[in-house]
């Protein structure tokens, strides 16, 4: 079992992170120390949540590039709402995460599921207009650390065993997505509907009901981000996480998910986050200028892209059958 995960794409991912990791380790000792190395996977939870609700989306051969700009939705209104209620419930106010980043998902979903409208598409929209949506909220203002309450920022700070909450609710997102994926029979349509859409639509499985329930997910987690961001960096404004939507599909590539949809593991997903993350924190700790960092690091994500688009080529191939003009044709009659 070992040998075969060695030899397979999550155990060659492995072994570049880990030569990453030490070889960095070997210019500067302290990048590989117990705390750095904790503090590694803390800066990195957020992308691996997002890049796991990514990955359902991806699978089903659809796109979120909303996720971003639903962190910072989400964000916004939750950080006003502990501005003017500062003594609310954590839990109350980490519900309304869930809730609102659902309902943004919700939208995406139910377009590509009853509209056919193409996920690219309606995410580029809902992309714009979640940003939108955060600006005329806050009239462009800010939401500063002296305006949020000590419970609002202290929580994913708060450390269980030496180790933050953050890093705990991102371990407990991969366990319960590894579970899903692997032994549930909901989890397991989602490769279904995206490896051979005509198979599963004659096997009882609902297409288009899968990618609605991969947006939601998608949504759901985006929300608990957004409080994680705002509260993380103790500040909310419109311009949170911007951008970062195209970490999350890198670090899904990277990790072996397939862009055509059925193809791709929680293992994957989760190393290819942590490639990006230990190449974002190696940079500035090896001494390389900040100028150079973004491009240096845009760089390796391609590189790292690119190889493993190559090496997936021949199964991409295997799916690429237009499976979706004949299901369409079975399901008008």
């Amino acid at each position: 079992m070992l040998k075969r995960f060695i030899y397979s794409r999550e155990g060659v991912l492995s072994l570049i992170v880990l030569a990453m990791f030490f070889g960095v380790g070997i210019m500067s000792p302290e990048f590989i120390s117990l705390t750095n190395s904790i503090s590694i996977f803390n800066d990195t939870s957020i992308l691996i949540m997002l890049a796991l609700g990514q990955m359902l989306v991806i699978l089903t051969r659809c796109i979120d590039l909303s996720v971003a700009a639903n962190v910072a939705f989400t964000g916004m209104v939750v950080a006003m709402i502990n501005q003017y209620f500062p003594h609310m419930n954590m839990a109350l106010l980490i519900v309304f995460c869930l809730l609102i980043g659902a309902l943004l998902g919700a939208i995406n979903g139910l377009f590509v599921w009853l509209l056919k409208v193409p996920s690219i598409v309606i995410t580029l929209g809902t992309m714009s207009i979640y940003r939108g949506a955060t600006f005329l909220l806050s009239d462009g203002a800010w939401v500063n650390s002296h305006q949020m309450s000590e419970s609002f920022i202290g929580l994913p700070r708060y450390e269980i065993f030496s180790i933050p909450v953050l890093s705990w609710m991102a371990l407990a997102v991969i366990i319960v997505a590894f579970w899903a994926m692997k032994f549930s029979v909901w989890g397991r349509n989602f490769y279904a509907a995206g490896g051979n859409p005509m198979a599963a639509f004659y096997s009882g499985v609902n297409v288009g009901k899968v990618q609605f329930y991969a947006f939601l997910v998608s949504g759901t987690l985006s929300g608990l981000c957004g409080y994680l961001w705002v509260s993380r960096f103790a500040v909310a404004y419109v311009d949170v996480a911007n951008g970062f939507e195209l970490q999350v599909i890198a670090a899904c590539v990277i990790g072996g998910i397939s862009i055509v949809g059925g193809l791709g593991t929680v293992i994957g997903c989760v190393i290819g986050a942590l490639f990006i993350g230990v190449v974002n924190n190696a940079l500035p700790i090896i001494g390389v200028s900040p100028f150079w960092q973004m491009a240096i690091s845009g760089t390796v994500i391609i590189i790292a892209v690119i190889a493993n688009s190559t090496s997936d080529k021949d199964k991409a191939r295997i799916i690429l059958r237009k499976p979706d003009e004949t299901m369409d044709s079975a399901q008008a009659h």
